[in-house]
């Protein structure tokens, strides 16, 4: 969108739905009245409702839900991370994009946006259901200390947990490595992925999956099982915008905290959002499987399990399941 559109387009919201003159508009952008019509059908192209009357101009009614750069720069309050904003309809995947854009020199902050995946990734390989309504987002870092992927993992859980809480109103926990679970549901996975040589990061490429106002009906039946929507659990649509804008306010506030004071805050921050520790547990990886006490997560950011037989086990990769019908076997270990 050109600067006299995105101008156009705020002195309208900041009108609240009031007329304002094509006349006023024209001299306030130094452009013609004719050039104020060809702006103003631009925006109802990208799914605008203004309203235009003569003598009076126009109104703003409504604006579209779709994740448009300049509805997610209007208001956003985070002072790099977002200023870049890669939109696309649709897209393989942004984690690709974000690393081609990455390569080539794009600024620390900048993301990419999608409506829609048809190709999304999760951990390991897998697939993700990223269909229309989410929030399918990637955002481009370069740390300047070399740090474990997985203690970005865990600042961004904690970034859209909060988010998840603040905008919301619910009660958002992560589970340990990337979930973020309503009401024992996932609602968001997150994937870490990092370009480095052996003393230096060249980027991190952070990818968020947020299921917001997606009909999960439309997935397979295994995905019903364990996952939800924000829009299925308030039972309404929401605004994705603004809660994008939360997101990324709260990521960079996280970021720049680690950068200050290092890792223990943000892992401190991460276990009281913890939907995990104190619980029996289940995981999963390469074919093994055991079972223990969700014990701690250390400075890496690796899960601490204590096993049956009292002893203790890292976990630095693999799935993770509570293990429902557990919670006296924990508490007596407890």
């Amino acid at each position: 969108m050109t600067g006299s559109l995105e101008k156009i387009l705020k002195t309208l919201r900041e009108n609240k739905g009031n007329y304002i003159s094509g006349e006023e508009l024209a001299e306030q952008l130094n452009i013609s009245r004719i050039a104020v019509w060809k702006h103003v059908q631009t925006l109802r192209g990208e799914g605008y409702r203004i309203e235009s009357k003569p003598r009076r101009g126009y109104r703003l009614l409504r604006s579209p839900d779709l994740l448009l750069p300049w509805e997610i720069r209007d208001g956003l309050r985070a002072t790099f991370i977002g200023h870049d904003i890669r939109y696309f309809e649709e897209v393989g995947s942004t984690q690709e994009v974000a690393k081609r854009l990455a390569n080539d020199g794009a600024k620390e902050g900048a993301i990419v946006i999608a409506e829609r995946q048809s190709n999304g990734r999760g951990r390991m390989g897998r697939g993700w259901f990223s269909p229309s309504g989410g929030v399918w987002l990637s955002v481009i870092l370069r740390p300047r200390t070399n740090l474990q992927a997985q203690r970005f993992t865990l600042l961004a859980g904690v970034a859209v947990a909060r988010a998840v809480n603040l905008f919301y109103g619910l009660e958002a926990k992560i589970k340990w490595p990337n979930d973020i679970l309503v009401n024992g549901k996932k609602v968001c996975g997150i994937l870490a992925e990092v370009s480095a040589e052996m003393d230096a990061i060249n980027y991190l490429i952070l990818g968020i999956g947020v299921n917001v106002n997606v009909y999960l009906t439309t997935a397979d039946g295994k995905l019903l099982q364990t996952a939800t929507s924000i829009k299925e659990v308030l039972g309404r649509k929401v605004s994705r915008v603004g809660f994008v804008q939360v997101m990324l306010e709260e990521l960079e506030q996280l970021y720049r905290l680690l950068s200050a004071e290092g890792f223990k805050p943000i892992l401190s921050e991460w276990k009281k959002l913890s939907g995990i520790l104190g619980a029996w547990i289940r995981v999963s990886f390469r074919g093994e499987e055991f079972e223990g006490w969700a014990r701690d997560v250390d400075e890496d950011g690796f899960l601490i399990v204590e096993l049956d037989d009292g002893s203790l086990r890292r976990v630095v990769a693999g799935d993770v399941h509570i293990v429902e019908g557990a919670s006296q076997r924990v508490h007596s270990r407890g």
